[in-house]
């Protein structure tokens, strides 16, 4: 009889607990819900739980500006457009991310040009970055997938003495290390997501940080209308559309409160996720996440990558199979290859009415976009472990270990 490593169900990860619940209230009870006003007052700005939230977040990244917004899709979408982009301008961008990073690139009538990921760390490849860049060049997006740091010093290297933005989405990544930096406050502009599966959420919301006056300046018109009334000065106002991007006050308190457990969340995770790497790295083909002390991992997922030689024998879809059967929970097989989408595939091959999209024929192949890496890891070779979904113990940890093991063994890996 064939008896599951793992017969329960892993706890829920949940980051709310009294201190949120009696700041809730205690907004509730104000009656105020949100501040924002169009207006040259303070009321321009949001209420005072914004505002103080938005303080405590330029303390804590030690950046000159932070901007809230009511979610991450919004704050990609207001940094773009904080770039004084036109329609035709080209933004590259990493294929292995959550489709909300290349829409907002869509949104504002710019082109995406994908650049293929480096297949040890699922990260932007700087080198092929190199071979993407022309003179319509407006940004790079880096994302931090998984919670790593994308490799910035390299990426400013390539772009030196080029009009080239570096925009960091830091999603996943809140209070990741690179080069002695957090990240996101190594680039011109970045931000954080804080959707109830990050690390911290505030159940919707997100953060854009930067040390640029013009883009904080930029991005605050974005989040609330682009109401010409605060200001008269025309090149800030150029080229602005508006939204209502702006975040309440009963979402900011909860952000404060959150914010006093970040370290303590992500250290816990490290931890969990180092172990686990400690276990599994005798097993025969997976390649695993890396760390150092130059560049630290917030582990949002955990990435496993089945060596060749592995899948010469099993297909991943099987290996997946008996790790669930054997109760291992959060596995994901893949993750996302956007320009495979439907959408960006129609774009590539029809363009726009009046606005067709000028792409390298390099990197067609049949009319598509190429990016091996990326797809390879989708379609084949990758496996995730949802930890963000969580709140695992050390039990859990060896848990899932063990059930590596009994599997590997199992099939003879």
């Amino acid at each position: 009889m064939n008896i599951k490593t793992i017969k329960y169900r892993f706890k829920k990860k949940n980051t709310i607990g009294k201190q949120e619940i009696q700041s809730s209230i205690k907004v509730l009870k104000t009656g105020d819900l949100s501040g924002f006003m169009a207006s040259r007052n303070q009321g321009f700005l949001g209420g005072p739980q914004v505002r103080k939230f938005e303080k405590k977040l330029e303390k804590f990244y030690n950046v000159k500006y932070a901007i809230s917004v009511n979610s991450w899709t919004s704050g990609l979408i207001t940094i773009i457009g904080s770039l004084d982009v036109e329609p035709g301008d080209e933004i590259i961008v990493t294929p292995w991310t959550m489709c909300a990073t290349v829409t907002a690139i869509l949104h504002w009538n710019c082109i995406p040009i994908f650049a293929d990921i480096n297949y040890e760390d699922y990260c932007i490849d700087p080198e092929i970055i190199k071979k993407k860049i022309t003179n319509r060049t407006k940004a790079i997006i880096a994302v931090d997938i998984f919670g790593y740091p994308a490799q910035i010093d390299k990426i400013r290297k390539i772009i030196k003495k080029k009009d080239i933005k570096i925009i960091s989405d830091n999603a996943q990544a809140p209070y990741a290390f690179y080069k002695n930096k957090i990240s996101g406050t190594n680039s011109d502009i970045g931000g954080f997501s804080f959707n109830y599966h990050k690390h911290i959420n505030t159940g919707e919301g997100g953060a854009i940080i930067t040390n640029s006056k013009r883009l904080a300046q930029r991005s605050r018109l974005i989040r609330n209308h682009g109401e010409a009334a605060v200001l008269n000065n025309k090149k800030l106002l150029n080229n602005i559309l508006g939204y209502n991007f702006r975040l309440g006050e009963i979402e900011a308190a909860i952000g404060i409160e959150q914010y006093k457990k970040l370290k303590k969340i992500v250290s816990k995770r490290q931890k969990l996720c180092r172990k686990l790497t400690k276990g599994l790295s005798k097993l025969e083909g997976l390649v695993l996440p890396k760390e150092s002390p130059q560049r630290t991992h917030n582990y949002y997922i955990y990435p496993i990558t089945l060596s060749e030689k592995i899948l010469k024998r099993f297909s991943r879809s099987t290996i997946i199979k008996h790790l669930e059967t054997d109760g291992v929970q959060g596995l994901i097989s893949g993750y996302e290859v956007v320009h495979k989408f439907p959408m960006i595939e129609h774009k590539i091959a029809y363009g726009t009415k009046g606005f067709p999209w000028n792409i390298n024929k390099k990197n067609l192949k049949k009319g598509k976009i190429i990016c091996k890496n990326a797809e390879k890891l989708h379609e084949r070779s990758f496996i995730g472990i949802e930890v963000c979904l969580y709140e695992l113990s050390n039990k859990d940890i060896e848990l899932i270990i063990k059930s590596f093991y009994k599997i590997w063994k199992k099939l003879k890996l």
